[in-house]
Order: structure tokens, then C-alpha cells, then sequence
């Protein structure tokens, strides 16, 4: 991938809630409309899709509903938050390969308590409460010992964090509450209401330490983006959010609580971070804002770790006298409300608002904003981009 090859013209998103009351396909449809729209284009420019492979609307399903009878390039990706930064990667290779001209990518998701329309995880609703009673694989390593959902996975690795380098109840309050003074300027958030470190400690316990307010929403809705060469780019409607540089990079952990103190992360995370940061030209200190998978609180401490913005185990102090919070913070995260407080789509909504930093059109912009960086799930198979004017 040439940096700068590809670009990101157009944005979307339906409607965020704890309850849409339409299938997942509608609420893709309303997205990707949505964000050709915002591009100037139309479903008979996209000759490229880029999706999750945990999509129910697959490939063959967007090819119908849209019309697009002449696609030549598509792929999925496995994960949910180990994906989003990948649909980019790929769909910017292509376009800088000339397999295709304009690339769609989206993700719709109905994870509301309500929301589930059939037996499959794939089928909206919450896949841990569809975990049959007979299991295998890694499962059955740690349902039977009361690990079954996200939140008492990530309460381990928390409370190891904790234990290993002094990290505290106030640091993960400053990451909720930095989300939630963003979402406060979003009209679009699902929790707006004003949050304190008072208001965080007080929250009740999911799974010690991470409290309710450690944890991202669970919501339905959906988002896109549309790509194109930079040549076309700067002829369309928008701004261009140009693909400056990214990197995958996954290691021989599952990264699930059974085996993720057993390997080095460090490993492959600080070759992947050194190969951006080379590759780019550019340092973590250059960086305007930052765009960090965040369905928990932890995972943005250790996100800032991995990718440089601080030495191992810093996280936590990081994070102290508002540095995440925007507009004039020592490094804005996550300036929409990310999946803490504006909705969780499994990051592509952290990717749209790392667009509307670079366009200058984010309802909390960082003033003259011109690279972005957005990172991936830290426990899943790994990716980060970065944007720039």
C-alpha cells in the first residue's frame, strides 16, 4: 500500500439505540446510503466491499439490496474489534492495486437485550447468552469456571494490570469520563448525561474491578465509509481523510483469559508499532488525536501502551489531569464518545469520528487537526491506521 494512495470521502451511520426495531440489513442499508450520499456518489460507483466476516449481511446480501451488479474486489475480515482498522488496510491495497475504484465498508450490528431475531450469535443480540450447553474449543476453558462474557474476561486482565503496575480505580474513571464530556457534544451519543470520577466509583460492579461505567454499550446501529483513489478524491464532495499508513499484526495467543499472560505481547505488538510509526515517518507525539478501541476502559490504557504513547504499564498515569480529554487535552481519545458513551459498533464508529477530525467537522474538533491515529481491538487480532489531511 503506496501511503496516501487511498483516501476516505464519505461517512455514515444510522440511527444509535438500545432498541431499532429493524433488521440489521435496514440498518446497513440506512449507513451505506448515508455515507454515498456524503461522498457525492452513488451504489453504481462501488465496484469494492470490505466487510466482517461476523456480518449477517454478507457480501452477496449488499451486492443485492444495493444493486451493485459490477463488484470486483471483496473480503472479509475475522473479529468484531480486531476488524475495523483491517477493512481500511485492505481496501486501501486495493484501490493503490487497481482491483477497484470506490470501496464500500460498513458494519451493522443489533446488540441490544432486545434485539436478537434468532439462535445464531450472528443473529443480533448478545452471543454470550447464546453459548450452547455442550461447548468446545477455548470455551471450555473458561465457561465452566464463570468467564462467560466479555466484561469477566477483561476483569482478569484488569485486575493483572493493576496488580502489576499500580494502576487504579481513578485512572479507568478517567478514561470513562473523558468519553463521556465528548459524548456530552455529540448529539447523536446514547449517554450524554455529565459523569465525575465520584459518579464512576459509585456505579455498581460487573465483574470486579471493572465497574458499569468501565463498560461500553451495548446498542444497535450501524456505519460505512466509502474509499476511493486520492486522484478521484480531491474531485469529490468532501474533504479526503487520506490512508496514510496502518499495519495488522497478531501473535500466537488466542488472547483470551486462558493464555493471555502466558506469551509476550510485547512481541509482535512493539514490531507492529516501530513498523507504523517507521513506515509512516511520523512519531506517536505527532499524533492530533486518537481513535482507541474502547468496550472497556482498560483496553484504552493498554492501547497507549502498545502503540508507544507511553512506556509499558503507564497507561494508568497517562490518563491523569485530563490528558484524553478534547479539545485541548495532551492527546483527545475517542472525541465522539466511542463505544463508552456515544454507542459500540464495534469501532467503525471511532472511524467515522477519526474522519470528521480530519475534516474539521467533529462536534469536539481538535483545533488544526491533521493526523489521527485509530486502533483496534487490543484483544483480538490487532491493526491501527493513521489519517491524515
Amino acid at each position: 500500500m503506496r501511503p496516501r494512495a487511498a483516501a476516505i470521502v464519505g461517512i455514515g451511520q444510522s440511527a444509535f439505540s438500545k432498541h431499532l426495531g429493524v433488521t440489521e440489513a435496514e440498518v446497513a442499508g440506512t449507513a451505506i446510503g448515508a455515507a454515498l450520499a456524503d461522498a457525492g456518489l452513488t451504489p453504481a460507483d462501488v465496484d469494492g466491499l470490505c466487510l466482517y466476516d461476523i456480518e449477517s449481511t454478507t457480501v452477496g446480501d449488499a451486492a443485492t439490496v444495493l444493486g451493485l451488479d459490477h463488484l470486483r474486489f471483496f473480503s472479509t475480515h475475522s473479529h468484531g474489534g480486531g476488524s475495523y482498522c483491517a477493512v481500511v488496510l485492505h481496501a486501501a491495497a486495493a484501490l493503490a492495486a487497481g482491483h477497484a475504484s470506490v470501496v464500500l465498508a460498513f458494519r451493522a450490528r443489533n446488540r441490544g437485550r432486545g434485539s436478537s431475531y434468532g439462535k445464531s450469535s450472528n443473529e443480533g443480540g448478545r452471543p454470550w447468552q447464546k453459548i450452547a450447553h455442550r461447548i468446545s474449543g477455548f470455551y471450555q476453558w473458561q465457561v465452566p469456571f464463570g468467564i462467560v462474557s466479555p466484561v469477566q474476561e477483561m476483569a482478569l486482565i484488569a485486575r493483572r494490570h493493576m496488580l502489576d503496575h499500580g494502576t487504579t480505580e481513578d485512572h479507568l474513571g478517567e478514561v470513562a469520563c473523558a468519553a463521556r464530556s465528548h459524548a456530552a457534544r455529540n448529539p447523536h451519543a446514547l449517554q450524554r448525561e455529565p459523569m465525575t470520577l465520584a459518579d464512576h466509583h459509585a456505579s455498581r460492579f460487573i465483574a470486579e474491578p471493572l465497574r458499569l461505567l468501565d463498560c461500553c454499550l451495548e446498542s444497535d446501529g450501524g456505519c460505512a465509509i466509502v474509499l476511493t483513489t486520492a486522484g478521484r478524491a480531491r474531485d469529490l464532495r468532501q474533504r479526503p481523510a487520506y490512508v496514510l499508513d496502518g499495519v495488522q499484526c497478531v501473535g500466537p495467543a488466542h488472547h483470551h483469559p486462558h493464555d493471555w499472560f502466558v506469551f509476550d505481547r510485547r512481541r509482535w505488538m512493539a514490531a507492529a508499532a516501530e513498523r507504523l510509526w517507521g513506515s509512516a515517518g511520523v512519531r506517536p507525539t505527532d499524533v492530533d488525536a486518537a481513535m482507541l478501541y474502547d468496550h472497556f476502559t482498560l483496553m484504552v490504557l493498554i492501547a497507549l501502551e502498545d502503540w508507544g504513547f507511553c512506556a509499558p504499564g503507564q497507561g494508568g498515569p497517562f490518563t491523569e489531569n485530563g490528558a484524553l480529554r478534547g479539545p485541548g487535552g495532551r492527546l483527545p481519545v475517542n472525541t465522539h464518545g466511542g463505544q463508552l458513551s456515544e454507542a459500540f459498533i464495534h469501532g467503525f464508529n471511532n472511524l467515522n469520528e477519526a474522519v470528521r477530525q480530519v475534516r474539521g467537522t467533529s462536534t469536539c474538533q481538535v483545533p488544526g487537526a491533521e493526523l489521527v491515529f485509530v486502533a483496534a481491538a487490543s484483544s483480538d487480532p490487532y491493526g491501527a491506521l493513521l489519517l491524515c489531511r
